[in-house]
């Protein structure tokens, strides 16, 4: 299923997809109905007074007034979103040109307008005048009027050209919408919070415990991220050679050759093993959201580190990153953080993963922002509330630890940034914050 899920979003994370499908889709539906106009099915039309046959001349024009709008129409719409996209990563950052390119909205009314204009390229071309010979018998006697004007297709053509101006409306909408800083923020920690769901689906304490044992390293041959990696042909792997994998890198991370990507433990390390494991991890230029929840966290940290910086000095948008970031800390905090790998318990695992517990988690995310929050009363008075809210929601003595010794060392850290009133109104939430966690 994730493998699945990787590959879906590697097809539509780009902006051919869709108005290849559509573009095929629409070719279809042009001569599926050119041939219930060549059918005859175009005499049901005659008795509706609201819909007047068109003459051949009249449709070449209409189609091909259809055809030239809508492919102008697309070409500004793909300016649009390259200016748009060009500016949200350089005003958030270079790494949300992923988001920008997985947008739907932006990739579905590209690929109607596409899908429009082909259906009504293939459609002229069955528009015959009086003069022309026409497909077969059948053809001129479909309709009253000389020559061969598809009616039903034509009608279609109108139904897609309104569709067309209605996909127009909402897109001149979208696109503001979509740069909006707090659009961008909910969209990155909404989907970094479904993502925690998919990789940790089960609630209560429980951390990665990284594996000691020694074993044959199997090294990369190739430098790059890892966008993906397969653990249930990992695990049968380890199966089928009687051993068990210690992994010593995640998805995210960066490999070059002679890099360690995992130990063989209990088992012979041969070369058929350590080829199963080069094959079960994808390697690209740039790290993916998919099966990567600290890609999103690191987009997170890094708006609220550009807002906080002094050439842009927005605390505004660094505490709406706080309170994301936040939302997902909670979230993790209530979470057995062992993964599940091919429906193997985590005691039973052939596979173990490399640990992700709650420590490394919060030092991506609140860790990472500590410095630059610590310059700015109002994010540091927000990253407190947080931290505490956070703490509310859990009950592990190890975590809650976790998120004081955060809280403190902000303050500490606040105390080389911030003084007089300032200070004093971050030191006395900070009271409050370790009042609550005792």
């Amino acid at each position: 299923m994730s493998e699945m899920r990787w590959l879906w979003s590697r097809l539509t994370g780009n902006y051919w997809f869709f108005p290849t499908l559509f573009a095929v889709g629409a070719t279809a539906l042009a001569f599926g109905m050119l041939a219930l106009d060549q059918a005859g099915f175009a005499e049901l039309l005659n008795g509706q007074d609201l819909i007047v046959p068109a003459r051949p001349d009249s449709a070449s024009t209409m189609l091909s007034l259809i055809a030239s709008s809508m492919i102008g129409v697309a070409a500004t719409v793909f300016s649009i979103t390259i200016a748009a996209v060009a500016y949200a990563s350089g005003s958030y950052g270079p790494r949300l040109l992923t988001n920008f390119m997985q947008d739907r909205g932006n990739q579905l009314s590209l690929a109607t307008f596409i899908g429009t204009f082909v259906y009504a390229l293939v459609v002229l071309r069955s528009v015959r005048a009086a003069d022309e010979a026409t497909t077969s018998a059948q053809n001129a006697a479909a309709t009253a009027l000389p020559g061969f004007v598809p009616q039903l297709s034509l009608l279609v053509a109108f139904g897609l050209m309104a569709l067309s101006v209605g996909v127009l409306v909402y897109f001149l909408n979208h696109i503001p919408d979509s740069i909006r800083i707090n659009t961008v923020l909910r969209g990155i920690g909404q989907a970094l919070l479904d993502e925690i769901a998919e990789l940790h689906p089960r609630l209560g304490g429980g951390e990665e415990g990284r594996d000691t044992r020694s074993g044959a390293p199997v090294r990369a041959r190739r430098a790059g991220y890892i966008q993906f990696i397969d653990f249930d042909d990992l695990a049968q792997a380890a199966r089928k050679h009687g051993s068990c994998l210690a992994m010593e890198v995640r998805t995210g991370d960066f490999i070059h050759a002679g890099m360690v990507l995992a130990r063989v433990v209990d088992g012979p390390g041969d070369d058929a093993i350590a080829d199963a494991v080069r094959h079960s991890l994808t390697i690209g230029s740039a790290r993916t959201p998919a099966q990567d929840p600290q890609f999103l966290l690191d987009e997170l940290v890094e708006i609220g580190l550009r807002a906080l910086s002094p050439g842009i000095n927005d605390p505004f948008t660094a505490i709406t990153a706080l309170h994301w970031v936040g939302a997902a800390t909670a979230d993790l905090a209530q979470r057995d953080l062992r993964k599940v790998v091919a429906e193997e318990a985590p005691e039973d695992r052939s596979v173990i993963p490399l640990a992700d517990d709650f420590a490394h988690y919060l030092a991506r995310g609140f860790g990472v922002m500590r410095s630059a929050v610590a310059t700015s009363r109002p994010a540091a008075l927000v990253m407190l509330d947080s931290l505490r809210n956070a703490a509310g929601a859990i009950d592990d003595e190890g975590r809650t630890g976790l998120l004081q010794r955060e809280g403190d060392r902000l303050l500490e850290q606040a105390r080389l940034e911030l003084e007089g009133p300032d200070l004093q109104e971050v030191e006395a939430r900070h009271a409050l914050f370790a009042l609550a966690l005792r």
